[in-house]
């Protein structure tokens, strides 16, 4: 670290824009992670950078000390990129708060869940459209043909522009980030950006004049804090940022995405078989082919980063690739995990500048995966063809993708009916019954007594439990019953507070915020079956059971626990399973007899194994041995965010919020979240991650003393008290007053 802590002298070796980093950008970073993980460099004029995820946070979200404005330092151009380049100025990305956060609240109403959730019908319309255009051909480039017309269409069609824009508007944004500076393509691209500066303004005068029910209506009806409207120079830079961060960014990552898919067909064929996966896989793919690979900061003052000095005006690059990419947060970062919690990801930045869209990008992202994954099922990538970004340092991507597929017919019928409860959702406590020593059974319904989404076995669904913590529990009613879901839940005294949370809060007439059904463990397709369930692991497996049974498929159940007072649904399981069920209470019978049941198996015969981590180890051993790995399908207990902190939910006391912007007073009980008492008062909240980790929610604190329950914080920032991450913080005092 001797050359990083010189600050008269220059690492020249870096260089993100170099051909070794285009080659291999996660290597490239890595190999300075170990050698020189902060230093200087000469290349562009001279700037400091950094390869570790906590010094990308902490510069991001330091925005006195790292600024984002524009500014003579580092040349001429836009501020957020090194080198600099040319371009309009934007709002609020290269402003600093407080200037920049009028505009957020300006934009924040129009993307947030719920508002993206409205729009989900539209975004599946204009997909299932685009895929229509070629499917029938048997080719197509994925980016000229899916992933650029599809979050084009989306994003001018909410903002309002007429169909007869679209293409025009969204090329030049493509160009701009897949041509090589100075190339002609790069000059047309700004010749299309002055056109879409016109364009934005002829539709800000026609919607002043007669406005109508889309995004630019709702921003021209926007107000500052005074009640003053904003100017259409202000507008201008606001729309052209909102259509620039939708338009290429879902292009690059949908486009990365197929492409690793097709190389690793493995995991294509676990997300059409498990399409449910795909939501948490999202959050991976964002992680490993973030679309904006860096930012850049300058430093307002004498400052240290990893034992590199730093002064007023030099200019810092933030990579998000690398930060991504840091084994200690993300263990063997190289490894792309469909199953992985990724969800610390930077690709959405971090803080005060944490995008915006979101919620947006991923639906439309879930949208142009789902058609391919169900509509292009086989869909090859010609690798020959594919023609990369000319520079991967600010953004990556695909300027081509060329594919071949069996053809298909249009689209006949309009996307889905019923829907997974993709937001938060309150759904009531019907029953809560004793299932087993330390295991009660929940009921759980809509309010209003409708119907839930369907589901099928092996699914599962995620409570928000009013400390924050997020927890998992399997499906294990009857999915002919459209108005319950029923969940088993164990008391793990040893545990880290959720099981004991719910176990004391689970009441009928509770309400528990949910979301699912997701299902990343289901029912194989095979002629006969072999169910292994260890302790609470049989709510999956109860199911799994069900299901063989109406359809007539022979299966064996072996179900162990600890003792036979502590096997849940053990009588429902004999009702089903009838002599193929086989209990094995460890304190009477011992440990099943794996080398016996594996090994008496047809070929042919699926198991499906649920239990704690030593059973699946040995489950796991003995396939390998026997060489079934390719037929075992199993199911984790996952232990989950390892960044949450374990608070006590039955010490929540009663406090009172006073909102400084609005004046309202609320009262947020013990058994809610502060951000659900918010929602319900304030239009517009800025908040993604809902478990204190994205920085997206933090709001200032004028008075009282915050509870922090985040992630984002330092020790010396929690002390302070003057911010708060609202999603799961809570209060010490009787009163908070927040600068809402």
């Amino acid at each position: 670290m001797e050359r990083a802590t010189m600050s008269a002298d220059f690492d020249t070796a870096f260089d993100h824009h170099s051909d070794e980093a285009n080659a291999d950008p996660v290597a490239y970073y890595a190999g300075f992670r170990e050698s020189c993980p902060v230093g200087r460099s000469a290349a562009h004029g001279g700037f400091h950078y950094t390869t570790r995820y906590a010094d990308v946070a902490r510069i991001a979200r330091d925005d006195a000390t790292f600024s984002s404005a524009r500014g003579d330092h580092g040349g001429q151009g836009v501020g957020i990129v090194i080198p600099k380049g040319p371009g309009l100025e934007q709002f609020p990305i290269e402003l600093d708060p407080p200037r920049s956060t009028e505009y957020r609240q300006l934009i924040n109403p129009l993307l947030t869940p719920e508002a993206v959730g409205q729009l989900v019908p539209m975004i599946e319309r204009h997909a299932a459209r685009v895929v229509d255009d070629f499917i029938e051909l048997g080719s197509c480039d994925l980016v000229r043909d899916l992933t650029n017309p599809l979050p084009a269409a989306v994003t001018l069609d909410w903002l309002g522009f007429p169909e007869e824009d679209w293409a025009r508007l969204a090329g030049p944004v493509h160009d701009i980030f897949a041509a090589p500076a100075g190339s002609e393509r790069a000059a047309r691209g700004a010749a299309g950006l002055a056109y879409m500066d016109r364009r934005i303004r002829e539709l800000i005068t026609e919607r002043r004049a007669a406005p109508r029910a889309d995004a630019v209506s709702a921003l021209l009806a926007g107000r500052r804090a005074d009640g003053a409207g904003f100017d259409d120079d202000e507008l201008v830079s606001v729309i052209g940022l909102l259509i620039a961060g939708g338009v290429d960014t879902t292009t690059s990552l949908t486009g990365s995405t197929l492409v690793h898919l097709a190389r690793h067909p493995e995991q294509r064929r676990r997300l059409i078989d498990s399409p449910d996966l795909l939501d948490g896989a999202t959050e991976e793919f964002l992680r490993a082919f973030a679309p904006s690979q860096s930012m850049a900061r300058t430093v307002t003052g004498d400052v240290e980063v990893g034992g590199c000095p730093m002064r007023a005006g030099d200019r810092m690059l933030i990579p998000w690739v690398a930060a991504n990419h840091d084994p200690a947060v993300f263990p063997e970062p190289e490894q792309i995990r469909l199953d992985r919690d990724a969800s610390r990801h930077l690709s959405f930045g971090i803080g005060s500048h944490r995008c915006a869209g979101a919620h947006l990008a991923r639906a439309m992202f879930r949208a142009m995966m789902t058609q391919v994954l169900t509509r292009l099922p086989d869909y090859r990538v010609i690798e020959e063809g594919l023609v990369p970004y000319p520079t991967r340092g600010n953004q990556s991507g695909w300027d081509a993708v060329p594919a071949l597929f069996t053809p298909g017919p249009p689209a006949t019928t309009a996307a889905g009916a019923v829907r997974a409860l993709s937001t938060p959702t309150p759904l009531r406590v019907t029953a809560v019954r004793t299932a087993a020593e330390g295991v009660v059974a929940v009921g759980l319904g809509l309010p209003d007594g409708g119907e839930l989404p369907a589901w099928r076995p092996g699914a599962h669904i995620e409570l928000r439990l009013p400390s924050g913590r997020l927890r998992q529990y399997s499906l294990c009613g009857d999915p002919a019953d459209a108005t319950t879901w029923r969940i088993g839940v164990l008391r793990e005294p040893l545990g880290r507070g959720g099981s004991a949370e719910l176990h004391e809060l689970a009441r009928p007439g509770a309400v528990f915020a949910v979301r699912g059904p997701r299902n990343h463990f289901p029912l194989a397709d095979a002629p006969s079956y072999l169910f292994l369930a260890g302790g609470i692991g049989v709510t999956p497996i109860l199911s799994m059971v069900r299901e063989a049974a109406r359809r007539g498929t022979p299966f064996t159940v072996v179900y162990g626990g600890r003792t036979r007072a502590t096997m849940a649904f053990a009588d429902e399981l004999a009702a089903v399973a009838g002599d193929a069920l086989t209990l094995l209470p460890q304190d009477e019978a011992g440990l099943p007899d794996l080398p016996r049941l594996l090994g008496a198996l047809d070929a042919d015969t699926a198991v499906h194994a649920c239990g704690p981590t030593p059973m699946l180890a040995a489950v796991e051993r003995e396939c390998a041995r026997l060489d079934r790995t390719d037929r075992l399908h199993l199911e984790r207990f996952s232990a989950g965010d390892d960044l949450e902190a374990a608070f006590d939910a039955t010490a929540n006391r009663t406090f009172e919020v006073r909102l400084a912007r609005t004046g309202g007073t609320l009262t947020v009980p013990p058994d809610r979240r502060l951000i659900e008492v918010l929602r319900d008062a304030v239009s517009g909240l800025s908040y993604d991650c809902e478990k204190g980790y994205c920085g997206a929610c933090e709001t200032r604190v004028l008075a009282g003393t915050p509870e922090h329950r985040d992630s984002v914080l330092s020790e010396e920032e929690r002390l302070a008290g003057r911010t708060m991450m609202i999603c799961v913080g809570r209060c010490r005092s009787d009163r908070l007053v927040l600068d809402l």
